[in-house]
């Protein structure tokens, strides 16, 4: 098979590769997303079961981000439907998009907490804007995310910045997880951590989604992550996602990019 019927081929996986059994939480159909003349994403198709932890993965520059943020409504779309539990969000009203959004968590990059509140304000922003509940209340269910995401007591008080970056990881997760969520986005959570903090947080979102029966939607480049945690990869590039599955289909892919992504001399090193 050459590079390019593997890319042809993989175009249509989003929908083939989904699983009956979970179900698809996540829908992306024919999304255009552009800036002024230039085209980030183009006819882009993808599913994501229920349960399931997918990894997201391309090169830099080729829109992972970008269609995380439109997916989230933060980035505009030329063209395309995005559907989430079922409901459209273009055509969703503003008491259902808000419905929606109670049910989803988002981690971004560089966690992007609040710099002027405390971890615990931080992790209370989300119950404030969706709920309505007594301080008291709000204080219990903040201790109660802090414990959830490994973090100690005394974190509750302290602001971003006495924070080492896996304690900032930790806290932004715990806001993510805030209205207990049945989707969660994760843009680079590992990034800018150490292998020993990086294992660790893998182990917690792996902990997490377990338990918590969790839909984890990763943005990652961290080989680890994949193999550890991800029970399925999609990979973006030129424009769309080039191919989506197992570990196991990405290793015997034959798109250059993906063969040397998952297995070029950086990814041999770590077998």
């Amino acid at each position: 098979m050459t590079p390019m019927q593997s890319t042809d081929v993989a175009t249509k996986a989003p929908e083939s590769m989904t699983d009956p059994e979970r179900g698809v939480l996540l829908s992306v159909r024919g999304v255009t997303v552009g800036f002024g003349s230039k085209i980030i994403l183009k006819d882009l198709d993808l599913d994501v079961n229920s349960g399931e932890v997918l990894g997201f993965v391309g090169g830099s520059g080729t829109g992972k981000s970008v269609l995380m943020r439109t997916i989230l409504g933060l980035t505009p779309k030329r063209a395309g439907r995005i559907s989430v539990f079922g409901h459209d969000l273009s055509k969703a009203n503003r008491r259902e998009r808000l419905m929606i959004e109670r049910r989803w968590g988002v981690l971004f990059q560089q966690g992007a907490l609040f710099s002027s509140l405390t971890v615990k304000q931080n992790i209370q922003v989300p119950m404030r804007e969706h709920l309505k509940l007594s301080p008291r209340l709000m204080d219990e269910l903040a201790s109660l995310k802090l414990e959830l995401v490994g973090l100690p007591q005394d974190a509750a008080d302290k602001f971003p910045s006495e924070l080492s970056g896996g304690m900032v990881k930790r806290a932004s997760l715990a806001r993510a997880l805030a209205l207990d969520p049945d989707l969660v986005f994760l843009d680079e959570p590992t990034s800018g951590l150490d292998p020993i903090g990086a294992a660790a947080f893998d182990s917690l979102i792996d902990n997490l989604s377990s338990t918590l029966g969790l839909t984890v939607y990763m943005v990652t480049h961290d080989l680890d992550s994949l193999h550890s945690i991800c029970d399925r990869i999609a990979v973006l590039g030129n424009k769309r996602v080039l191919a989506i599955g197992t570990l196991d289909d990405m290793m015997k892919n034959d798109d250059p990019w993906i063969t040397s992504y998952f297995r070029g001399e950086r990814a041999l090193r770590r077998t």
